[in-house]
């Protein structure tokens, strides 16, 4: 950019290309992070189930990790790759690397466990989901031939 004739800037073709491409390129994902203090040595990924779910199957998980909420989802932070062999039930939605979609902000985070270890243990998240959901688990399914 250098002054224009008025004393203006006179953008070149380069600049004007950028900032059109700045204004349709997608927002930066926003991802959950993990409360000061806290180590992921797994790394994060996140589940979530619509709010009415959430405090269905709090009590029936034996360890809850960092748990978030926005008014529509809660977010369980479980470790990376929790989806492996898991077919999690709808209306669940499996995010990797804890990215948040299609959220105006990110949700506040409304349970914080003891120790350093943000997770949920995955398997009893599943579990729970199933129950509260109503879904048979992947594993206990009849097989067809």
């Amino acid at each position: 950019m250098r002054p224009g004739p008025g004393g203006g800037q006179v953008l070149n073709l380069d600049t004007l290309v950028r900032l059109r491409r700045g204004l349709h390129s997608p927002a930066a994902p926003r991802r959950l992070s993990v409360p000061e203090g806290m180590t992921a040595p797994m790394g994060c990924d996140a589940v979530a189930v619509p709010a009415h779910f959430g405090p269905l199957m709090m009590p029936r998980l034996p360890r809850v990790g960092c748990v978030y909420a926005n008014e529509t989802h809660w977010w369980w932070i479980v470790p990376s790759d929790s989806d492996y062999a898991l077919e999690w039930p709808a209306p669940a939605r499996y995010a990797t690397g804890a990215v948040v979609p299609d959220a105006p902000g990110l949700p506040g985070l409304i349970h914080r466990p003891e120790g350093t270890l943000p997770y949920t243990p995955p398997i009893p998240l599943y579990l729970a989901l199933c129950r509260a959901t109503g879904t048979t688990p992947t594993w206990s399914r009849p097989v067809s031939a």
